[in-house]
């Protein structure tokens, strides 16, 4: 079966898992570089996923890019003097979250389902609504994020693996572990900046 599986996998699965996973590392490094990789990884991911027939992720994939070339070049040439803090989210932050997720769900649902020839709609666009609302909550340097975010990838996993995208399901099982990480150490700094004002 594993053998099956490693044929069945295109080299431009691999190339885009791996430079996926560099990027992530390099991101850990809070090195600039993790732009260019997860560029690269984005482009390859674009095209299993119009291919695997998962237009929504192929979507969210296109907002990853274009949120990657920006932060590449806010990172380089960007002139921010101060880091936003990392926070919970407030009452009306929680209201747009619903509504991105509600709203971003609706859209992928109706053009999935009337004008592609997408056999998981649902599933497809679910993933997507919450990455979009876990994005829009990282940006915002809200910890909450990471709860959306992880809840796109448990969705996605069985996805992939539905799709035969594999290398991708271990991607994302990669990602949801990472994400709790984030979330743990988001609360630990939070933590710490309230027992520094009490």
């Amino acid at each position: 079966m594993m053998q099956e599986i490693l044929q069945q996998t295109t080299w431009q699965e691999w190339l885009g898992v791996f430079f996926s996973v560099v990027q992530v590392l390099l991101a850990r490094k809070n090195n600039s570089n993790t732009y260019l990789f997860g560029i690269a990884g984005i482009l390859l991911s674009l095209y299993v996923m119009f291919f695997a027939k998962l237009y929504a992720e192929f979507t969210l994939n296109l907002y990853y890019l274009v949120m990657s070339i920006y932060g590449w070049l806010y990172w380089k040439f960007g002139k921010r003097k101060t880091e936003t803090a990392i926070s919970e989210t407030t009452h009306q932050e929680k209201l747009i979250t619903s509504g991105i997720v509600i709203g971003t769900f609706c859209l992928f649902w109706v053009f999935l389902t009337n004008f592609t020839d997408s056999d998981v709609p649902v599933l497809d666009s679910l993933v997507s609504a919450f990455a979009w609302a876990g994005m829009w909550l990282m940006a915002r340097r809200k910890i909450e994020n990471w709860i959306l975010l992880n809840i796109s990838n448990i969705i996605a996993i069985p996805l992939l693996i539905h799709k035969g995208l594999y290398l991708y399901s271990i991607l994302t099982a990669f990602l949801f572990i990472v994400a709790i990480s984030g979330y743990l150490e988001w609360r630990k700094i939070i933590k710490n900046k309230k027992n520094a004002f009490a």
